[in-house]
């Protein structure tokens, strides 16, 4: 397991998020949620604020705090996360929790669980043109540059607005398992989780799909997820997607 430090050196804020995404909806009962959210609390004291978004009920600690967590509910899925964890056992040890105590709360079966989600984010606080920033980190020295030479057909400057790039990939024969590397510059509508602001972000996100054989699988696809993040996380977006952008954040000033 990596040390923290390792993830966390080159950003402004580091985080993990997870995601159970169901089939069918969850109960909407005030009873059911809150008995789920007051059991949470119980075991992280912290998470203490019960805020309603669109579509979206989450409890929270404190985001004003450098470390912060929350858990959310949706109409077919549960999201959780945990910002700039202590140690990465903190974090897991958060997220299987929830995997824990959330299905008996709301009643999920195994037949009903669609995928499973692990997110590593990495943030960059700017003060500089996201999409610039970006732009030059990852794509300057690549043929897509050419699109961008610059100078418009009118003799005008051209500049770069929207410099987003993604890949994803299938893991294993059957493509159960996928991988989504992403950097995002645009800012998105206030969900949990989201501190507002406009930073650059940097998401790996690693995703099983379902259904399970039980329950009880939940904490091993948890683990399994996770440790296919930290080696991609180390191996391939550090050094392909945050390493450059924090260089190139470095040498703006």
């Amino acid at each position: 397991m990596q040390a923290m430090s390792v993830f966390s050196a080159f950003c402004s804020d580091f985080y993990v998020n997870m995601r159970l995404g169901l089939k069918l909806d969850l109960p909407e009962r005030r009873e059911t949620v809150l008995d789920l959210f007051d059991r949470v609390r119980r075991a992280f004291p912290r998470l203490s604020k019960f805020q309603r978004y669109e579509g979206e009920l989450a409890l929270e600690s404190d985001s004003s705090q450098r470390e912060w967590q929350w858990v959310a509910l949706r109409q077919t899925s549960i999201r959780a996360g945990h910002v700039n964890p202590s140690s990465l056992a903190d974090c897991y040890n958060f997220h299987q929790a929830l995997l824990e105590v959330a299905p008996y709360f709301l009643s999920i079966s195994p037949l009903d669980i669609d995928l499973l989600e692990v997110v590593f984010g990495f943030d960059f606080e700017t003060e500089h043109d996201n999409d610039s920033i970006v732009f030059d980190a990852l794509l300057a020295n690549s043929p897509l540059a050419g699109l961008a030479d610059g100078i418009s057909m009118d003799g005008g400057v051209e500049r770069v607005i929207d410099a987003q790039p993604s890949l994803a990939l299938s893991l294993g024969e059957e493509g159960q398992m996928q991988v989504v590397f992403e950097v995002r510059t645009k800012p998105r509508l206030p969900v949990a989780g989201d501190r507002g602001g406009d930073p650059i972000s940097v998401f790996l996100t690693v995703r099983k799909f379902g259904p399970l054989g039980s329950l009880d699988e939940l904490k091993s696809e948890f683990s399994s997820l996770v440790a296919h993040a930290e080696f991609l996380a180390e191996q391939r977006v550090l050094p392909c997607l945050v390493m450059p952008i924090h260089e190139t954040l470095q040498s703006r000033g």
